[in-house]
């Protein structure tokens, strides 16, 4: 791994004709998910009258999104983008706003809140997935410019993550967390309208040609394995890391420091994003998997062994510095083992391991936290990261597999090798 003596800079990235708008409404429509969860857990508390039924929504919400973003990625290759995005989100935003007003008062029924809840989950646009396949082939035959894409759309979109509890806390404090959902549904149809509407996401494998590949079977459909699996591990760290943070700082009488050590985590992963996406490597995607996932097990190891408050801020920090290095390869390994008419949902494979490992990691730590010394709730929380690193340590031996051109979106592709 070197780094090249001349370098294309984020600015050559945002240059790209038309890619700048593009990006900024894909942000835009993404932001809603950063707003949601905070708005829509309170909405639903106050609603139903009971956390455990809330928690039970939210739970069925998240299952829906992530379990069936594959299968929404997949109409999005098939049939195009303009012809599916638009529709999903006006039909993603409709239900969010009927959750919204229906839940504007304490007394709504309950069936009607989990039906919303449960149905907008299963229909919310895969922006990011999209976005990503973008990147992808605007930059097809400039891969340096590929991955500072890619870098700066991880960093960019774990920001929106940080930013938006911020903001569904600002319409809780204003009065009402249902005006936090109808945000969010305004945000996500005008981000996807802009974005789908532009002239950058007219490519040839979203016309036609790709379209005809997709229906006749010839997309690699296969499960990008390695970036799978890495990426859940990414998401489990995540997840772990957040209780694991608020059990140190109350361990150490300081529970307020938990802002600080969350505000470090992201910072670090800013950081070392942007100083992932700024370097020129020889390793193929595929072959750094094992490498950052064996950094991030190890990172978040050592961060359990810190005797006090700052140094665990400056453990959480390097932990980190792993995470958007991390999850850019993944979406890059997956992105060079699809078919250009696959794109999408190879991503969406990603995203939604990331989500779920999150999730895992999150239920995972609150048992381990109960019967284990922290150290210990550290160390074995970075197992799945290890294990990750073992699975995809094969990835170093293989030879490179040449995802096909753009201008061969309708012939199949080779067999990707560790998909």
């Amino acid at each position: 791994m070197s780094a090249s003596v001349s370098r294309p800079s984020y600015v050559s990235v945002l240059r790209e004709p038309h890619m700048a708008r593009v990006f900024a409404a894909a942000l835009v429509g993404r932001f809603s998910y950063g707003v949601l969860f905070v708005a829509l857990m309170v909405t639903l508390t106050r609603a139903a009258g009971s956390y455990a039924w809330a928690g039970t929504a939210i739970a069925l919400f998240g299952l829906a999104t992530v379990f069936l973003a594959p299968v929404r990625a997949g109409l999005v290759d098939r049939f195009g983008r303009r012809r599916v995005l638009l529709p999903m989100a006006a039909v993603y935003s409709a239900l969010l706003g009927c959750l919204s007003l229906t839940a504007w008062r304490p007394g709504a029924p309950q069936w009607a809140l989990l039906a919303l809840t449960l149905s907008a989950g299963a229909c919310a646009p895969p922006l990011g997935p999209v976005m990503r396949a973008l990147w992808s082939e605007t930059f097809a035959k400039r891969p340096e410019l590929r991955q500072r894409a890619f870098s700066l759309d991880t960093v960019c979109e774990e920001l929106l993550y940080v930013l938006g509890p911020l903001v569904a806390g600002l319409f809780i404090v204003l009065g009402n967390a249902a005006a936090g959902v109808a945000a969010s549904a305004v945000l996500v149809l005008g981000g996807t309208a802009a974005m789908v509407l532009g002239p950058a996401v007219d490519r040839p494998d979203d016309g036609p040609t790709g379209r005809a590949a997709a229906a006749a079977g010839q997309v690699r459909a296969s499960v990008p394995r390695d970036p799978v699996v890495v990426a859940a591990a990414v998401g489990f760290t995540l997840g772990a890391l957040n209780l694991l943070v608020v059990a140190s700082a109350e361990h150490h009488g300081r529970l307020a420091a938990v802002s600080w050590l969350e505000a470090a985590t992201a910072v670090g992963s800013t950081v070392g994003g942007i100083v992932y996406g700024a370097r020129t490597w020889r390793l193929p995607g595929r072959a750094r998997l094992p490498l950052f996932a064996l950094a991030l097990a190890v990172s978040l190891a050592l961060a359990g062994l810190a005797p006090g408050l700052l140094a665990l801020t400056a453990g959480v920090a390097l932990v980190g510095l792993c995470v958007s290095p991390a999850l850019a390869t993944a979406y890059l390994a997956a992105d060079e083992s699809a078919d250009p008419a696959g794109r999408v949902r190879a991503g969406a494979w990603v995203n939604s391991a990331c989500n779920a490992g999150s999730s895992c990691g999150a239920a995972g730590v609150g048992l381990l936290l109960g019967g284990f010394p922290l150290r210990v709730c550290f160390a074995l929380a970075a197992l799945p990261a290890l294990t990750a690193a073992l699975a995809a340590l094969p990835g170093l031996r293989r030879p490179a597999v040449s995802a096909p051109s753009p201008d061969r979106a309708g012939e199949p592709g080779p067999v990707a090798r560790g998909a």
